[in-house]
């Protein structure tokens, strides 16, 4: 009995670490999300802005790949919702798009889902 509660308490403890650093993924990612439209406003007014805008992508490509890890661990080891999983997945599908339409230099989509991502990212953060 006493370690049928233990192993409970340990889920819960797992459970609430692995959704408040899903909860920081989300953060991060909405942050490097902001940055870039920062960063695509430089594009437009400063030699530097390219650069920038290059790092940015990858560094929110990233925050992307860390949300989908953050989802996972919270999921499986915890037992949570597979909800946040999907949704993680989803939003790295998003991202991988976006990369080949900046590559692609077609800014008539890159913008709008620039826009989308930002606001699906923040109703994910406001969501959890």
């Amino acid at each position: 009995m006493a370690t049928q509660m233990t192993a409970k308490a340990t889920a819960t403890v797992d459970g609430r670490r692995g959704s408040s650093f899903l909860r920081i993924a989300i953060a991060l990612q909405t942050l490097t999300i902001f940055l870039q439209a920062v960063s695509a406003g430089l594009l437009l007014t400063s030699s530097y802005g390219e650069t920038l805008h290059g790092v940015g992508a990858r560094v929110m490509y990233g925050a992307s790949m860390l949300y989908v890890l953050a989802a996972v661990l919270a999921w499986k080891p915890g037992g949570g919702p597979v909800r946040p999983v999907l949704h993680a997945s989803g939003f790295l599908a998003l991202a991988s798009v976006q990369v080949v339409l900046g590559i692609a230099h077609v800014p008539s989509v890159h913008l709008p889902l620039g826009v989308l991502m930002f606001g699906l990212s923040l109703l994910a953060l406001a969501r959890r």
